[in-house]
């Protein structure tokens, strides 16, 4: 099985997508996290850019790491420096890391419009660059940026620079379609060029302008390059870059390639949810591979199918790349998706159960409710039907008031609940009336159950059923809810869109104390 090494730039072109901002601890948190995945390299940032950069290298430096190599990325040497007095060149030497990455111009137009340069110049700046690297120690990747467009343009002189960053003494260079635009048959045809041109080895870098960063990445393995930059879940600047979620498991599944070892590649959805988190993006739910909706399957004809076997419909097992197949409840729903969907509570084909679960879903359904992104509420619904649920805590009442504070909207809320004997009254603000309530609720119960602490809420969604109702129209709310280890959807439905958040915030405290402790709610009332 050949070796793909796997090169994560997620901490420098990840950051540089928008909204995206991570602290120090951040990015140390997720370079743990791909050291414990079993990434190659990571891409810690540019040191001398900023002060988080530096900061983060002299933490990482003492560091013991299992699998990771940490690598500072800069650029060659400005054009008025000298390589031994250029300040970044410093400040790269200055990180302590063994490996560096420095990007140079491979396409012309940048080197006359940009750097206003001969391409002599250019090359010369590659080539004292990597020299002056390379003579300190210190191993040098090359990201030739805009190769794929400086190859369509002028392919001698995009060769020349690879060529230029050989012979200074380069470990690899790195092919960068740093545009995104270029097709998947043309990085095929022009990879292969370049990997006749040089005896050293390469790699692929691609943005996702064009939405072919995976299928540009997968194409240039294929064609020989054994070195694959990316970022988990894609986020980078502008439309992002190669997605290394779903390039791991296509090089590795389906393709033969090792990226990670194979005892870890269960851990990939783990790692994308955890990112998302860090980054304080909702995932979508339909990423392939680590996203909820991968293998989510609602038509009865698909649910039956897959119940018989599962390559029905789906391309891999769920379970390899540490996701999960989820039955969706809907209008389509009958007897095997109600099934399939409880299989977890072995009903075995309860008739009275099934029954009652299917009246139940036709019922609400009937009053606005939609089960398909609600998996929490339908759960606690089943655990009701096998006397599995209990009710963990009562809530004797809540009141919310909104009002203006000078220049501001100050949402409040006053929560009453009662666990066992003991009530609590708690008051809370938020940034709107639901958040004031969430904020509320969790304050009264944390106490007793510490383990919501680690609950977030993730999505917030609001429908109008009924619009030509106007103000007095149903209103069915979904909220999204994550932990530490999965994501799930509650829902409540009221003519009064607080009341109908509620009851979804209900389920999503309720669901996640039931999941933790199971059957065992049936026996104790300490609970």
């Amino acid at each position: 099985m050949k070796k793909v090494e796997i090169y994560d730039t997620t901490l420098r072109d990840g950051a540089q997508g928008e909204s995206v901002a991570f602290t120090l601890n951040d990015k140390l948190k997720i370079a743990e996290k791909l050291d414990e995945f079993g990434i190659d390299f990571v891409e810690g940032g540019w040191p001398g850019s900023n002060p988080k950069d530096i900061t983060f290298f002299s933490r990482v430096k003492n560091r013991k790491f299992k699998n990771i190599k940490i690598a500072a990325f800069g650029s060659t040497r400005r054009k008025n420096f000298s390589a031994d007095r250029d300040p970044f060149l410093a400040k790269l030497l200055e990180s302590g890391v063994e490996y560096i990455t420095i990007f140079g111009k491979s396409w012309d137009l940048h080197v006359n419009e940009v750097l206003r340069i001969t391409p002599d110049e250019n090359l010369k700046l590659i080539e004292d660059s990597i020299r002056f690297l390379a003579k300190n120690g210190r191993k040098v990747f090359f990201d030739a940026e805009h190769f794929f467009d400086g190859y369509k343009r002028n392919p001698a002189y995009a060769l020349k620079t690879l060529a230029v960053a050989e012979g200074a003494g380069a470990e690899k260079i790195i092919l960068c379609d740093t545009n995104g635009g270029s097709l998947p048959f043309e990085i095929e045809e022009i990879s292969k060029k370049a990997l006749s041109a040089v005896n050293i080895p390469m790699g692929i870098h691609s943005h996702n302008d064009s939405g072919l960063a995976v299928a540009n990445s997968v194409t240039a393995v294929k064609a020989g390059l054994l070195h694959v930059q990316g970022t988990v879940n894609g986020i980078g600047e502008r439309c992002g870059n190669a997605d290394l979620s779903v390039i791991i498991p296509i090089l590795q599944l389906k393709m033969g390639y090792k990226c990670v070892d194979g005892k870890n590649l269960v851990r990939l959805t783990e790692v994308s949810r955890f990112i998302y988190e860090i980054a304080n993006i909702v995932p979508p739910g339909s990423q392939p591979f680590v996203g909820l909706s991968a293998f989510a399957h609602k038509g009865g004809v698909h649910v039956d199918a897959v119940n018989k076997n599962p390559e029905t419909y789906e391309h891999i097992s769920p379970a390899e790349v540490g996701n999960e197949r989820r039955i969706l409840l809907s209008e389509l729903s009958g007897k095997t998706t109600i099934l399939q969907k409880a299989k977890k509570y072995k009903l075995d084909e309860n008739p009275e159960i099934i029954k009652k679960l299917l009246d139940n879903v036709a019922m609400l359904e009937n009053e606005g409710y939609q089960f398909e992104a609600a998996e929490g509420s339908f759960d606690i619904m089943v655990r009701k039907a096998l006397g599995e649920y209990k009710k963990l805590f009562t809530i004797e009442g809540f009141r919310v008031i909104v009002e203006k504070r000078g220049s501001r909207v100050v949402s409040e809320a006053t929560v009453k609940v009662r666990v066992g004997r003991a009530v609590e009254h708690t008051a809370s603000e938020g940034n709107g009336p639901v958040n004031a309530l969430d904020n509320a609720l969790r304050k009264a119960l944390v106490k007793f159950y510490p383990e919501i602490e680690t609950m977030k809420l993730t999505d917030y969604r609001v429908r109008i059923l009924r619009p030509e109702e106007a103000t007095a129209a149903v209103t069915r709310v979904v909220i999204e809810t994550m932990d530490e280890s999965e994501t799930w959807g509650t829902i409540g439905v009221s003519e009064n869109i607080i009341e109908a958040s509620w009851k979804a915030l209900i389920d999503s405290i309720e669901y996640k104390l039931h999941k933790k402790r199971g059957k065992e709610v049936k026996d104790n009332e300490n609970f």
